[in-house]
This record gives C-alpha cells, sequence and structure tokens, in this order.
C-alpha cells in the first residue's frame, strides 16, 4: 500500500535550489536510507515530509488516515518535563489516554470521586489496548539505559535527551517513521537493539544516518540527493553503492558522448550556419541544449593525501592514571605507552569516561593519580565532540586559513587550503561562503579539515562521525588510511571502527579499561565467547517488567484490573480466533477476503501471545507477593 506519493517538489533557501521537482513513491514496506553530502537538503526534505518546513512547490497524496512520525535531530524539549511527561507529548488520542491516567495515579486520593476518574480512565486504557503502549514506552526506556522516569529533563545529558526523543517516536503509533540521525548520542550496545527494533517495526520507516552498518542491516531502499536530484534505488547500503557506481560509469560514458557531439555541432556552428530552414533552427536549438546538459560524473574528490609532522621516539606515555567524579570511578589504574602505527577505537556505554580518556590524554585534564607524558616533537590534533566556537562571521576559506596556508604530503607536495576544501567536498563558491549561511553538518566538516590542516602528527577524534555524510566519512577514512602517526578515536561507528582500527580499549565497570588487539568485530567476537560485561547486559532486560524495581513487592493499581481480566480476555481472544478458523474454511477460495481474514487472525494470535506472557508474569508476581507475606508472618 502506498503511504505517501510526492510530486513535483522543491525548495530553496534564497538564490540557492537544494532540490527541484522531485517525485517519489513511499510504501508501507519500504524502509529507506536518504543518502547525500551535507547541506544537500537532506534534513530539509525530511521536514518537509513530517510538515514542519513548507515547500516552495509539491503535490502530495496520502490516503485517509495515514499518520507521520518525526524525530528531529535537534528536537525541542521543556526542561520542566519528566522523562515520562515528554514521552507523552504527542496528540495521539491513546497517548493522550495514558498521558491523563498517568496523571490520575499520581494525584488519587480516597475521595470517591478521584477513585471514580481512575476507575474510568482504566476502563478506556482497557478498550483502547493502552497498557501495552505504555509497557512499550517503559521497556524502550530502558533498553535505552533511562530508568529513572520521572527525572527531569533539564537535568539530562544531551545524549540522553535524544534517547528519550527517540522513544517518544518509536511508541507513538505512525504508518511512516522518519529518524534523522537516530544513533547519534548512542553507545554501540543501544544501536544493537535499536537495529533489531527497526527491522522487526510494522510500517514504513525513511531516515538519515552515517552508521553504514545500521543502513545496511536494515534498508531495503535508498534514496540519494545529488545535486538537487533524487535518485531512487533498491537495495540496502552494499546494493545502493554497487548501483551508484554504475549510474556513475554510466553517466561518464554519456557524458564523453555529449562532448564527442557537442565538438562536431560547435565545428558546424563556426562554420556560420544561420537558422534559416526548420531543420537548420532545430539543429541549433539541439546544440544550445548540450551547452546546457554536462554531467558531474567526477568522483576524484574522495581521494586525499595526509599532511607531514615530523615524529619522535617518544610519543604519549600513560602511567597508572585514575580518574573519579562523585565517588564514582571512570578510569581506574591505566597504563599505555602509544605506538607509532597505533589505530585505536575507544569503546563502551555512554557515561563511562571515553571522553575523560581523551581529555586526560591530551592534558586538558589532570588525572587524580598517575602521570602522562608527551614527547617533544608531539603535535595533537584533537577533534572534540562538540565542534569549537567558530567566528560565524568568517568566511569558510578564512577560517581554514588560520589553521594553515597550505600543508604538505609525505610525497613533499603542498596542497594549499583552497585545494583541500575542494577535496573535502566544498566547491569555489561553498569557500567563500559566510559559516553562519552552513549547515550544521557543514560546519562539522570544516572543523574537521581546520584540524588536519594544522598538519598533526597524532589524531585524537571524539564521535568524528558525528553529524558528517557518508562521502566526508568515506573521506576522513582514506586520510586516516594514509596517516603517517597514531590515531585515537571514541566511536559509535563500527563500520568506522572496523575499517581503521588495529587496537580497541573498552571500558567495563568501575573503570577499568581493556585492550583488544584487533577491530570492532574482533572484539565484538571475542567479548561473546568470554561473556565479557554482564553487568552491562543487565540494563537490556526482558520487555517485561521485573520484581527487582519494585520499591515494594505489591501490585500496582492498573495489574490488579488487568491481572483480575486476564483469563476472560484470554478466553475472548481465543474465541475469536476460532470463529476465524471457521470463516478462513469458508472463504477458502475468495482471495481478497482470505487475505483480510488471515491479517485479522495475525493480530488476534500476537495479541493472545501477550497476553499468556502477562498471565504468566502476573501469576509469578502473585506467588512472590503471597510468599513474601508468609515470610513477614
Amino acid at each position: 500500500m502506498n503511504v505517501l506519493t510526492v510530486k513535483n517538489l522543491s525548495k530553496s533557501y534564497g538564490e540557492r535550489n537544494l532540490f527541484k521537482d522531485l517525485s517519489f513513491i513511499i510504501n508501507d514496506t519500504d524502509k529507506i536510507g536518504l543518502i547525500g553530502i551535507n547541506g544537500a537538503g537532506k534534513s530539509t526534505l525530511l521536514k518537509v515530509l513530517s510538515g514542519q518546513l513548507s515547500a516552495d512547490s509539491m503535490d502530495i497524496i496520502m490516503p485517509k488516515g495515514i499518520t507521520i512520525e518525526y524525530l528531529d535531530q535537534n528536537p525541542n524539549f521543556d526542561p520542566n518535563n519528566t522523562i515520562l511527561e515528554q514521552i507523552f507529548k504527542s496528540d495521539n488520542p491513546k497517548i493522550q489516554l495514558i498521558k491523563k491516567y498517568e496523571r490520575a495515579v499520581e494525584t488519587v486520593t480516597d475521595d470517591l470521586m478521584s477513585q471514580k476518574e481512575l476507575l474510568n480512565l482504566s476502563s478506556e486504557m482497557d478498550k483502547s489496548n493502552a497498557w501495552e503502549l505504555e509497557n512499550q514506552a517503559k521497556t524502550i526506556l530502558t533498553k535505552l539505559g533511562i530508568t529513572d522516569f520521572d527525572e527531569k529533563i533539564g537535568e539530562l545529558s544531551g545524549g540522553q535527551r535524544k534517547r528519550v526523543a527517540l522513544c517518544s517516536s518509536l511508541i507513538t503509533p505512525s504508518d511512516l517513521l522518519i529518524l534523522d540521525e537516530p544513533t547519534n548520542h548512542m553507545d554501540n550496545e543501544t544501536i544493537d537493539w535499536l537495529e533489531k527494533y527497526l527491522t522487526t517495526r510494522k510500517g514504513a520507516l525513511l531516515m538519515v544516518t552515517h552508521d553504514r552498518y545500521f543502513l545496511d542491516r536494515i534498508t531495503n531502499k535508498s534514496f540519494e540527493l545529488d545535486e538537487g536530484n533524487l535518485y531512487v534505488y533498491t537495495g540496502n547500503y552494499s546494493e545502493f553503492l554497487q548501483k551508484k557506481l554504475e549510474r556513475k560509469t554510466h553517466e561518464a560514458i554519456m557524458e564523453n558522448k555529449r562532448q564527442q557531439l557537442y565538438k562536431k555541432e560547435l565545428a558546424w556552428i563556426r562554420t556560420g550556419a544561420k537558422a534559416r530552414t526548420t531543420k537548420q533552427k532545430a539543429r541549433i536549438q539541439r546544440f544550445e541544449n548540450l551547452k546546457k546538459s554536462e554531467i558531474n560524473a567526477d568522483e576524484s574528490n574522495l581521494e586525499i593525501s595526509s599532511a607531514y609532522t615530523r615524529l619522535g621516539k617518544k610519543l604519549i606515555e600513560i602511567s597508572n592514571i585514575s580518574k573519579s567524579y562523585d565517588a564514582k570511578t571512570v578510569i581506574n589504574d591505566f597504563s599505555y605507552i602509544l605506538l607509532k602505527d597505533d589505530r585505536i577505537g575507544i569503546v563502551g556505554n555512554n557515561g563511562m569516561g571515553k571522553s575523560t580518556l581523551l581529555n586526560t590524554i591530551t592534558k586538558n585534564l589532570s588525572p587524580d593519580t598517575g602521570t602522562v607524558e608527551h614527547g617533544l616533537t608531539l603535535k595533537i590534533g584533537y577533534l572534540t565532540q562538540e565542534s569549537e566556537n567558530m567566528d560565524l562571521e568568517l568566511r569558510a576559506i578564512e577560517y581554514i586559513k588560520k589553521g594553515g596556508e597550505f600543508i604538505t604530503t609525505d610525497e613533499g607536495i603542498k596542497i594549499s587550503a583552497s585545494q583541500m576544501m575542494e577535496k573535502f567536498l566544498f566547491t569555489k563558491e561553498m569557500q567563500w561562503s559566510y559559516i553562519k549561511k552552513l549547515s550544521g553538518g557543514e560546519k562539522r566538516r570544516l572543523y574537521l579539515l581546520r584540524t588536519l590542516m594544522e598538519a598533526p602528527n597524532v589524531l585524537i577524534l571524539d564521535e568524528p562521525t558525528n553529524d558528517l555524510d557518508l562521502d566526508t566519512i568515506k573521506i576522513l577514512e582514506n586520510y586516516i588510511e594514509e596517516f603517517s602517526g597514531p590515531v585515537i578515536t571514541v566511536s559509535h561507528d563500527r563500520y568506522f571502527l572496523d575499517k581503521i582500527c588495529n587496537k580497541i580499549f573498552s571500558f567495563e565497570n568501575t573503570g577499568n579499561i581493556f585492550i583488544n588487539n584487533g577491530n570492532y568485530s574482533d572484539y565484538k567476537e571475542k567479548r561473546v565467547q568470554e561473556n565479557i560485561n554482564n553487568d552491562t547486559k543487565k540494563t537490556f532486560k526482558p520487555n517485561k517488567p521485573t520484581i527487582k524495581n519494585r520499591p515494594k513487592l505489591k501490585f500496582s493499581y492498573k495489574e490488579k484490573l488487568e491481572y483480575e481480566n486476564i483469563y476472560t480476555d484470554i478466553e475472548k481472544l481465543e474465541t475469536q480466533i476460532e470463529e476465524i478458523d471457521k470463516k478462513i474454511e469458508v472463504y477458502s477460495t475468495d482471495y481478497i477476503k482470505l487475505q483480510e481474514l488471515m491479517d485479522k487472525k495475525n493480530e488476534l494470535e500476537e495479541n493472545l501471545m501477550y497476553k499468556l506472557e502477562r498471565e504468566e508474569y502476573l501469576s509469578n508476581l502473585e506467588k512472590q507477593i503471597n510468599d513474601s507475606k508468609k515470610k513477614a508472618e
């Protein structure tokens, strides 16, 4: 079924046309990755489709009742809301009902009216099956590493707020889910969980992400924004790469033919041809069209050589460093001597101290105990997670030239700032743009280039792929491959870690850092085999609530009501399934009706499975409550 049909979509900002006359269809089974360089208009397209932004022109066809949910790359929050209040902010009727019920539970008294209101809301929750949605919200929050549902949004970190917004988008019922960089600020364990969730989620999905493994494992279609045009490819990211290469090869052939024809027609024009006949007029018009139809098939800007600064024998020596915050140890007695050929990836859950380690290594932060020593020739290029404060009134090339007018490659070749900017996908026109006019991704790319233009001999990168487009990430990977010195990076981009790393530093509990040889996939395989970090895995609990999370061992009000009706609900579902089976026999030759019945049966069986799981959980809970009462007596 078509969820969305778009025709003649155009959007521009001033004189800059992002895209013009785009047309495409999104089906309910599509899981689409939107790909393009920073500034191509990916986030703008998502905002237009979600209704957050108006287009210059667009014809849109959307069946009645179709809903769209959108996760912004930088969501807005009310800092005074609790996490649950933020989660249930949607206008969706079912979510609004849950919000009313949560408020009623918080304010319930012994007053008869208060009890009656709670009972009525509970009945409405039963009728709309809203309990499942509430349980789902709390389960997803737990999966995302958030367990205090009453904590204020203003007290959360940027990464935690993004995960709250993601949870809100995931639980809001929608036919088309639109996600802008959903994996930013997430650790690898959480990305693994989200990957599985989106793979099994029903409904259409459209997302922008720089995580190539994520794209490969989820998507079955790719949209590419390239120079204002939209190209549609079937298949996942790997298939997209192959088909894009085929497209570029074809375009190169067509451009070669165009140039040959252009030279031939140019020679004819220079003979003094005049538009005296209809055929001559048409030929002159074809010549003018040839002049305008040049195809850009050049991919050479993806090649880059690294700068060179001499590196001495002593690099960085870390001796028995420890660091704690408020009695929480984030680094515990860690030592390491950096080697010239090191390509180190640092992984671990959010908040475990990865950025603290980088700041300690660069001496921006002092350890509580231990020492960090730098060699005399050391020149660190440190890309922080948050781009440094830029002077927005500077032009892009002026900002880059402050890092260096030119760099010298390993081969002794000098490359100017302007040439380096072209290699980093900044056209001549863009180089003279004011920084304030660049997109967030373009600013991040500019900051990365400025770091490299300073010709470091050690690279330290904190989440370098955040907000970068896939083409720029490939450029960075190529740069690192040619780089003569060591590289240390914190990243959640598994593909990036696999491609560049030969060692993984993994943060475990109590501030211990384990050194693993090999890339990220090698580390993951070793971790599975040795069953490392069991405490981390406990964060990812089963979907159903557990007794450990309860301050007291007792039924909640809604669980008591649910348990009283659970067996009746199960019997009803079993009866409905039996009736469906009978109808299936009757309509065995009516394929349209048969499909409707099969869909209905699948839905009933899913509900029955959920009820059976809930019955098992509630029965076990009742048994434990009774056992605890007996012990108390």
